[in-house]
This record gives structure tokens, C-alpha cells and sequence, in this order.
């Protein structure tokens, strides 16, 4: 039930307070306030430190503290203080004097609209002990650390933290340090091994890897030796010793995918109940290694392979899990081989959150510098033949979505036979946002759906499926992506991310064993010139009032063309090909218009769109 039904990763604690994750964070976050305060380091800059560049969520320290609500993080460290008494770092659990002022002021965070951080219109403003209120929070960091946290040699990071005379190099490692030594401290007391600390650090509070995943990778004996170090020199904050396990540890706790279990005194395996037996790849852990199948064929942006069954799989290699030519070509070609010598085929992405960010606008625009505008259309024509494909090849095609589909990624996902998708899938069409429409199927299935939804000649839903294209609209879940027709009521929502691929293969598996035969390519109406005029009857008047560009209202009107089929008369039918040819022709007329290019320009460069 919590792992199918609520989609959740379980981890067995033993009953001691606030259990592995609080009892690990919460010490974390009191440590790195202890520090920060020492040290005199802002909260804004603190946070800095403590989030992405630490391996922790953006949040970091302070701002997280807020989303969970000042209140709660105090009643948290108020239970370690009355129940933990003979923890040698006892004396540092308190709610500072600070928070404990903001509580009492009921500026309890994120809820309430004020706690460490409060927004003022658009800025964001953070508590300024000296002057006793708010002023606009600076997050830059100096250049100094930021130098240190570019090594990439992660063993040369830590020790240039610990050595630098920088504050802010010292404030980390001091951190870091502190969470290594209570950690190892109460291994025993809490969790059954370090894999259960380490993924329950992971899933309750956002980290990268856990304390233990994170000692190793740094260097099992280094950080040890370090950790003695500070102990015998007093510098800890107590001088508490490490338990006799991690010496004799002198490798480290993983090894060859199992986790050394303290109380046990040996490696063991994950947990083998039936349940796990739908994860065919579990979340990796330190020296974990996933064996992906056996390669069909490959390029430098995607691989084709199996597991030894008749299912062929393909996962982007490329940046993003973005679309380029070769993506393209290795799906076609993928699924030529499926046709000839397996049951169905399947992409599903090995790496990165997101399933695709959609095409890849820097290598399109690097193509048509060096060969010529007329690049563009061969691509889009390729990128449109490939959706065809996964619709109406010979055998079943399935797409397993999670994170992000946008753009070309949404295009591809709609044109699969069957989607298998994470509750938590962000998809939509976003061209919009650079001045350009779906030229990759994505327009033309829309023009189907609301052929579908057709009353004779009335097209009821014509403006609300406008409206997600020229808006960008994303669903913010998988179920809300079937309301707003990128997914179909018969595809499959799963709620745990890591049974995707399994349930992607027995969806192959049932539409194989029913005979699956491809869909006729059929024709539909479209809503035509009526429609089109229909449409930017309302827009005229948003132009009118300032809500959108004449740049806006030029782009509205040539998505409104396409999805009502063009120039033609309302009800006129038409086959899937028409509606491509029109999309391939605007999209290559938009890709050569000054503004389009400032809004490509820009949201390169910057990464947010541009309104022009």
C-alpha cells in the first residue's frame, strides 16, 4: 500500500525520537545555525551555501525552516531536547533566540506570510538581527568559495573547505563535519544500516545523497582521520568519540550494492518483499551499478536496447533528454527494428527527472548557420514523420513520462499508442514561449480532439484547446494531463516513479497478446474559417486592452490558423497530413521572423521568455 498506492519509498526505523530523518536533519539544521551564528554569516547567504551547492534543496537551511513552519521545527527540536537528555549534543538542541522571537510574534514563515524571509510585492526581504527588521535579501556569495565549490574532485573540495581561511569554506566543513559525527554517533540507535539513514535523508529532506553516501564518496578513511582530528583538537562541538565500527570500516559501509548494517556488524542486500519486484531499477545507491540491457544500436544521442525479452527500449542520451536529429533517427530506426523482431517499443529515460524538455532549440539554430534556413524544414519534417510513427507503426508503442514532457516532448507522448505516467507529470505544448507553434504532430492532435468533441458543425471545445497552446498551459499533474487530453482515460497513472518501466512493459505485453493492429489514418473536420474568426474575436479585444502584444495577437493568429485547418470552410475534412504540412509551413515562417529569433535569443540566454 505505501509503496503501489501512495507511491512512497519505506524506510524501517527503530522507535527512538523523531525516528532517522528529523533526528538526522533537524541536528543538521541546528548545527549549521550554531555556525552561522559563530560566524556571523547572513541567513540569505547561509542558505546559499546549504542548498544546490551543498547537494540540498534550494531552500536551504533558513528558507526551508519557514516552509515547515517555525512553530513545527521548534515543537520538533523541543522533543529531542526533553527526550534525548543523554545525547552528548544535547546542549545545542534549543530554538534559537531568534526564531523563538518570530514565534512569538506569530511570524511562524511561509504560512503566515513572514518568518526568517517575508515578500514585500516581488522582492523577497530577509530578518536583519541588527537593525531588528526586514531588508532585500543578497544571496551572493564571494569569490572565493564559489572557487572551492567548482572542484570537482570532490576529496580536493573538502579539503580545500577545511583549509581555507575563507569563513564561509570553514563554516561548510564545520557543517558538515558535525552531521558525519552524529550520524555515525547514533547509527545504531536508529536505523537497521546506512543505506535506510542515507535514503531516508534522501526522500525526507530533499538531500542529494545521505551523510553516509556522502562520507564515502569524499573518502572513508579521509573524513575519519579529519573527524578524529577536530575531536582531539576540541573543535567539535562535543568531543564525543566514533563508535568502533567505523574504523574497522576502513573501506567504507557500501560495497558491491549492499550496506553495512552496525548493529548486525555486516553487508546486507535491499529488501526482496514481492512489491519490489515491479521497481526493475531501484533508486541507486553509492556503488550501486544499474545494468540498463543489452544494446541494439546507438548514437551519441540515444540507445536502443532490451533485457533480453522482446521489448526494445530507447533512452535519450542528450542534455535534458532534449530532441536533436540524431534523436530522432535512432527513434525511426528503433522502431524499423522493433517491427521486425520485437513485441512492442518503449521510451523510457534512464537519466534526469524529466522525460524531455523538447527539441533542441541551440543545436537548431547552430544547423541553420551552417547550412541554411532550409535545414529547419528538413528537421521539422523529420520530427513530424518520427510522431507518425510511434502512431501508426506495426507494433505497439508505449512512452513511460515523468517530470517535464514539454514541447516536442508533449508531441511525441501524444502520438505513442499508450502512456504509462508518474502522478507527478508536468506536460504541455510550450512553443508559445519562443515564438513558435507544435510543429511536431502537437497542433494537428488537437485539431483531432476537437474534431472528436464535434457536435455536426458546432466545435464546442475549439477556444479552450486554443487557449492551452497559445498560453502554454501545463497540467501540474498526470490526472489533470487527462482532463486537458495530452493523456487518454485507458493510459496508466502510476503513483511510485520507480514502477514506470515495469508497468510500461506489461502494457506492451497485454496490447501484443490482443493482436494489436495499428489505427487507420481516417479523416476529420475542422473548424475552418469560422473558427479562425471565432478565435481572435476575443483576442482583439486583449489586444486592445494591453493584455497581449501585436506580436501576441500575430502568434495567436497563426496557431488559430493551423488548428482550424486553414483557409477553408468550417466542417471541410481533412486527413492528419494537411494539418502537418501547415505546421511545418508556419513554424518555418516564424522561425525567420526577427522576433521569433529575439525570443529564441533570449530565453537561451537567459532562460526565462521574453514578452515583445
Amino acid at each position: 500500500f505505501l509503496t503501489m498506492t501512495l507511491g512512497k519509498g519505506v524506510v524501517r526505523a527503530k522507535d527512538a525520537p523523531n525516528f532517522i530523518a528529523n533526528r538526522i536533519g533537524v541536528f543538521s539544521l541546528l548545527a549549521v545555525m550554531h555556525y552561522a551564528k559563530t560566524m556571523k554569516i547572513d541567513f540569505e547567504v547561509v542558505d546559499a551555501l546549504t542548498g544546490v551547492l551543498s547537494g540540498r534543496p534550494k531552500s536551504g537551511t533558513y528558507r526551508t525552516s519557514d516552509v515547515v513552519g517555525l512553530d513545527t521545527m521548534a515543537h520538533v527540536i523541543n522533543t529531542m531536547k526533553e527526550h534525548l537528555k543523554d545525547d552528548p549534543w544535547h546542549e545545542y538542541f534549543a530554538t534559537p533566540d531568534y526564531i523563538q522571537n518570530l514565534i512569538d510574534k506569530g511570524h511562524l514563515g511561509q504560512k503566515t506570510g513572514a518568518g526568517v524571509y517575508k515578500k514585500i510585492g516581488r522582492e523577497i526581504h530577509v530578518l536583519d538581527l541588527e537593525k531588528g527588521d526586514y531588508r532585500l535579501a543578497d544571496r551572493k556569495l564571494p569569490g572565493a568559495i564559489l572557487t572551492i565549490l567548482k572542484e570537482k574532485d570532490v576529496q580536493k573540495r573538502f579539503k580545500l573547505l577545511r583549509e581555507t581561511d575563507d569563513k564561509h569554506g570553514k563554516f561548510l566543513w564545520a557543517a558538515f563535519r558535525e552531521m558525519f559525527h552524529y550520524a555515525a554517533y547514533h547509527l545504531e540507535q536508529i536505523g537497521d544500516n546506512v543505506r535506510d539513514v542515507d535514503l531516508a535523508m534522501r526522500w525526507g529532506f530533499g538531500w542529494a545523497q545521505g551523510p553516509f553516501e556522502t562520507w564515502q564518496s569524499i573518502g572513508w578513511q579521509q573524513i575519519q582521520d579529519w573527524v578524529n582530528e577536530d575531536i582531539k583538537a576540541k573543535t567539535t562541538l562535543t568531543q564525543a568519540k566514533l563508535p568502533a565500527w567505523v574504523k574497522k570500516q576502513s573501506q567504507g559501509v557500501y560495497a558491491k550494492g549492499e550496506a553495512f548494517a552496525a548493529t548486525e556488524n555486516k553487508f546486507v542486500s535491499r529488501s526482496s518483499l514481492p512489491v519490489y519486484q515491479r521497481q526493475i531499477f531501484r533508486e541507486p545507491m553509492l556503488t550501486d551499478e544499474l545494468h540498463f540491457g543489452e544494446t541494439i544500436l546507438e548514437n551519441e544521442s540515444i540507445r536502443i536496447w532490451h533485457q533480453n525479452d522482446d521489448i526494445a527500449i530507447a533512452s535519450f542520451k542528450t542534455k535534458m533528454n532534449t530532441f536533436t536529429e540524431e534523436v530522432l533517427d535512432g527513434i525511426q530506426a528503433g522502431i524499423a527494428e522493433a517491427e521486425k523482431n520485437y513485441k512492442g517499443f518503449i521510451i523510457y529515460q534512464t537519466r534526469g527527472a524529466d522525460f524531455s524538455a523538447g527539441a533542441n532549440l541551440m543545436q537548431l539554430i547552430k544547423s541553420i548557420q551552417e547550412e541554411g534556413p532550409q535545414v529547419a524544414e528538413r528537421i521539422i519534417d523529420k520530427f513530424q514523420q518520427t510522431a507518425m510513427r510511434m502512431r501508426y507503426s506495426e507494433i505497439p508503442t508505449v512512452v513511460a513520462v515523468k517530470g517535464r514532457a514539454l514541447g516536442g516532448g508533449c508531441e511525441i507522448t501524444m502520438h505513442a499508442d499508450r502512456r504509462v505516467a508518474h502522478t507527478e507529470t508536468y506536460i504541455g505544448l510550450v512553443e508559445i514561449g519562443v515564438g513558435l507553434l507544435p510543429a511536431g504532430g502537437g497542433t494537428k492532435e488537437f485539431a483531432k480532439i476537437i474534431a472528436e468533441d464535434a457536435r455536426g458543425r458546432d466545435f464546442p471545445r475549439l477556444k479552450d484547446y486554443f487557449k492551452q497552446i497559445a498560453m502554454a498551459e501545463v497540467s501540474t499533474s498526470a490526472q489533470e494531463a487527462v482532463q486537458r487530453r495530452f493523456f487518454k482515460d485507458s493510459d496508466a497513472i502510476v503513483f511510485n516513479p520507480n514502477e514506470l518501466f515495469y508497468v510500461a512493459k506489461q502494457q506492451v505485453e497485454a496490447m501484443f497478446a490482443a493482436n494489436y493492429r495499428p489505427p487507420i489514418m481516417e479523416f476529420f473536420p475542422v473548424a475552418g474559417k469560422q473558427g479562425i474568426a471565432d478565435i481572435m474575436l476575443g483576442l482583439a479585444n486583449m489586444k486592445q486592452g494591453g493584455f497581449i502584444s501585436e506580436y501576441d495577437y500575430f502568434l495567436a493568429r497563426k496557431i488559430a490558423t493551423v488548428l482550424c485547418g486553414g483557409l477553408i470552410e468550417m466542417g471541410t475534412l481533412v486527413k492528419a497530413q494537411w494539418l502537418l504540412d501547415l505546421e511545418r509551413k508556419v513554424f518555418i515562417e516564424l522561425l525567420g521572423n526577427p522576433k521569433t529569433q529575439e525570443r529564441i535569443k533570449h530565453i537561451l540566454e537567459t532562460g526565462k521568455p521574453l514578452r515583445n
